[in-house]
């Protein structure tokens, strides 16, 4: 994408695993799930070999983190007029949002359980 992006909508760089890219311009109210089904509708030329079989499966990563499809770019408080970063996966599922914590409780033994004497 060339120039700037207009202050009224969000520039989304998305990276794929093999490490293509391609900027996507979207509106604050655009959800995940929106921005999964745009990007599969306009799939890209060069993105070719990466072509999924559906909208359903492509999940957005930010900041380290899957955005659920209901997520609205504006609600992350990204900047208008700016671009932001994304990565873009086909994974079937997502992660439950505790997960991670769940599996670090279990390497580490801890629990969340009390005792009461």
């Amino acid at each position: 994408m060339t120039g700037s992006t207009p202050s009224e909508m969000m520039n989304l760089r998305l990276i794929l695993v093999s490490g293509k890219t391609k900027e996507f311009l979207f509106s604050p109210n655009a959800s995940a799930a929106d921005i999964a089904k745009h990007v599969y509708d306009n799939w890209p030329m060069d993105w070719e070999e990466e072509q999924v079989s559906s909208p359903n499966i492509l999940r957005l990563i930010y900041q380290g983190r899957f955005l659920h499809g209901n997520v609205t770019l504006g609600a992350l408080k990204l900047p208008l007029g700016k671009s932001t970063v994304m990565h873009l996966v086909a994974r079937e599922t997502l992660p439950e949002p505790n997960s991670q914590g769940q599996r670090n409780r279990e390497k580490t033994g801890e629990s969340n359980c009390c005792v009461i004497l």
